[in-house]
């Protein structure tokens, strides 16, 4: 765990009295991603794969679409900057700045997708298929992961699968960035995601569709609910949507056509 969690002195109440002691809470830091010369947002975060992070970031709002693009990316953990450069400069509109100076690590996150933005995705037409006992077992397999959220209750996870196995695993205090640092990895290290799983802890809403949808995964796992508007796009862009997975029950959302063994095909 190291930089993502600190140890706080707390008094501990009970009904029978109150103790002085230490706890374990997870740490907020600030960093601010910077492409080229241009100051693209400040968020807030857990200061761990930054440099994952902010490339995720990119490449989830359009900015970036290879990592053929990508110079270098530098991160300054002493002044809370990544600075990421390209080959090529990158016009920036100034819709994009005047709405992403500073936004927060979790709630809607650093994303600030439209409905709109649905219509410019492809339909996902993978043939992944999954069965209602592979998602159980994935999903037993994420939470054992969570070592930082088991410690402090503080964080978001996600994660890229395949109907097997987890490939790549990521933390944060913000579900939009745990997903963004996935993909990040993804880009830097070659990691293929078309027609994969990605398992995360939050909230399925739009703009956590429009991120997957971008990497072509035809298929998305939560522990917890969606929005409608995340279930009525997951309809429209051919993703397979599960939410509230826990212990032995889950509820399907949309194109049940992949699910292994339910009588469709």
């Amino acid at each position: 765990m190291g930089d993502e969690i600190e140890k706080v002195p707390i008094l501990r109440l009970t009904e029978e009295g109150r103790n002085s002691i230490e706890d374990i809470v997870v740490r907020e830091y600030p960093i601010t991603i910077i492409l080229n010369n241009e100051e693209l947002v400040t968020m807030l975060c857990s200061p761990q794969d930054m440099d994952y992070l902010a490339v995720g970031f990119l490449f989830s709002e359009g900015l970036l679409e290879s990592k053929d693009e990508i110079k270098n990316v530098l991160v300054d953990e002493k002044r809370g900057i990544v600075r990421v450069d390209t080959y090529e400069e990158k016009e920036v509109n100034n819709e994009f700045l005047f709405k992403r100076m500073i936004t927060s690590g979790c709630g809607r996150g650093a994303s600030f997708y439209r409905a709109a933005d649905a219509k410019k995705r492809v339909k996902i037409e993978s043939g992944t298929e999954i069965s209602t006992h592979e998602v159980l077992l994935l999903m037993k397999e994420f939470q054992h992961r969570s070592e930082v959220f088991r410690e402090t209750g503080g964080v978001h996870s996600a994660a890229l699968c395949d109907t097997k196995n987890i490939l790549v695993f990521k933390e944060d205090i913000g579900r939009h960035n745990a997903i963004d640092k996935i993909f990040g990895e993804c880009v830097m290290k070659d990691i293929p995601t078309e027609g994969r799983i990605v398992v995360t802890s939050g909230r399925i809403s739009s703009e956590i569709l429009l991120k997957v949808a971008r990497r072509d995964i035809p298929i998305i796992i939560s522990k917890s609910a969606p929005t409608d508007l995340g279930v009525r796009l997951a309809d429209e862009l051919g993703i397979t949507l599960f939410g509230f997975v826990r212990g032995k029950r889950i509820n399907a959302y949309t194109n049940f056509w992949r699910i292994k063994g339910n009588g469709s095909r």
